[in-house]
């Protein structure tokens, strides 16, 4: 099973405030605990909302909204893609964290990310086909 861990963005983070040595070492410590145990898929932080954007959908028409956004605390500041046998393993692993955000507090919400099998049916052969593609692809783009 894969999860999508993400660390919620805080008002520090969305001002552009950056960890301190001790945070960077502490998180590069955990981050190597994570892929020695081969749970660890990609892990990055992620820059402010200010620097970023959002595209509303409806119907056939796209809005941009420029950032930054106002609702702090439904942000994400980083995240990892873990591999992890159980929902409880993730929880686990991040459970043993640092603080992300020290001083205050902070909160990674952890969720499980759809497999091919999770479609059944729907996901025809020529589907999973296209989908074993697009990944391999994906691959080799990094």
């Amino acid at each position: 099973m894969r999860f999508m861990v993400m660390v919620k963005a805080t008002k520090d983070s969305e001002a552009g405030k950056l960890p301190d040595e001790k945070l960077l070492a502490d998180m590069g410590k955990y981050n190597e605990e994570l892929a020695k145990a081969g749970v660890m898929l990609a892990g990055e932080g992620l820059q402010p909302s200010s620097k970023g954007a959002r595209v509303r959908f409806s119907g056939t028409k796209r809005t941009v909204i420029d950032g930054p956004f106002s609702e702090t605390k439904e942000l994400v500041a980083g995240f990892w893609i873990l591999q992890c046998k159980s929902r409880e393993e993730a929880i686990e692993w991040v459970k043993r964290c640092p603080n992300p955000m020290p001083g205050e507090e902070s909160e990674i919400e952890i969720r499980q990310v759809f497999e091919a099998e999770d479609f059944g049916q729907e996901l025809t052969p020529e589907l999973r086909a296209q989908e074993d593609r697009i990944r391999q692809q994906a691959e080799r783009n990094k």
